[in-house]
């Protein structure tokens, strides 16, 4: 099946795609925020730049997309049906690189929480807060 944009619109889809300040990754760090919580943005020191750094804690907050990332809902199980090949590949890759940044932050002595792009909708926004409050609260 062609795509059913151009080459031109479809880079521009693709470009308009942001890494960083996506709504999911606000929202937390409003909730985070609103819990009395501080944090850093970012950090490079560490593997994956993770979106949210809690140093005194050593814990970090990554907000991973449904989509990329590959979450068991609805969003996640989709599959782009042209050039197939290129996205499993894309997605396998990204999994990968996951699972070896949560490894090479645990070796580091480093807590972490992936909080996924469904669970920032405003019907969870509840579960979502008390789930961020109990992991930056617990002892390491």
């Amino acid at each position: 099946m062609p795509d059913v944009f151009s080459p031109e619109k479809r880079r521009a889809v693709m470009q308009a795609i942001r890494g960083k300040d996506t709504k999911p990754e606000l929202i937390v760090r409003r909730l985070v925020f609103a819990l009395g919580f501080r944090y850093r943005l970012n950090d490079p020191s560490l593997p994956g730049k993770p979106d949210l750094v809690f140093k005194g804690r050593k814990k970090v907050i990554f907000v991973h997309g449904c989509y990329w990332h590959r979450h068991t809902c609805r969003r996640g199980r989709s599959t782009p049906t042209t050039q197939r090949s290129f996205w499993q590949a894309k997605f396998q890759a990204n999994r990968i690189r996951d699972r070896k940044i949560a490894r090479e932050l645990r070796s580091l002595g480093w807590s972490f929480l992936i909080v996924w792009e469904c669970e920032t909708k405003p019907t969870r926004a509840s579960t979502l807060s008390s789930r961020l409050n109990r992991f930056l609260s617990s002892a390491q």
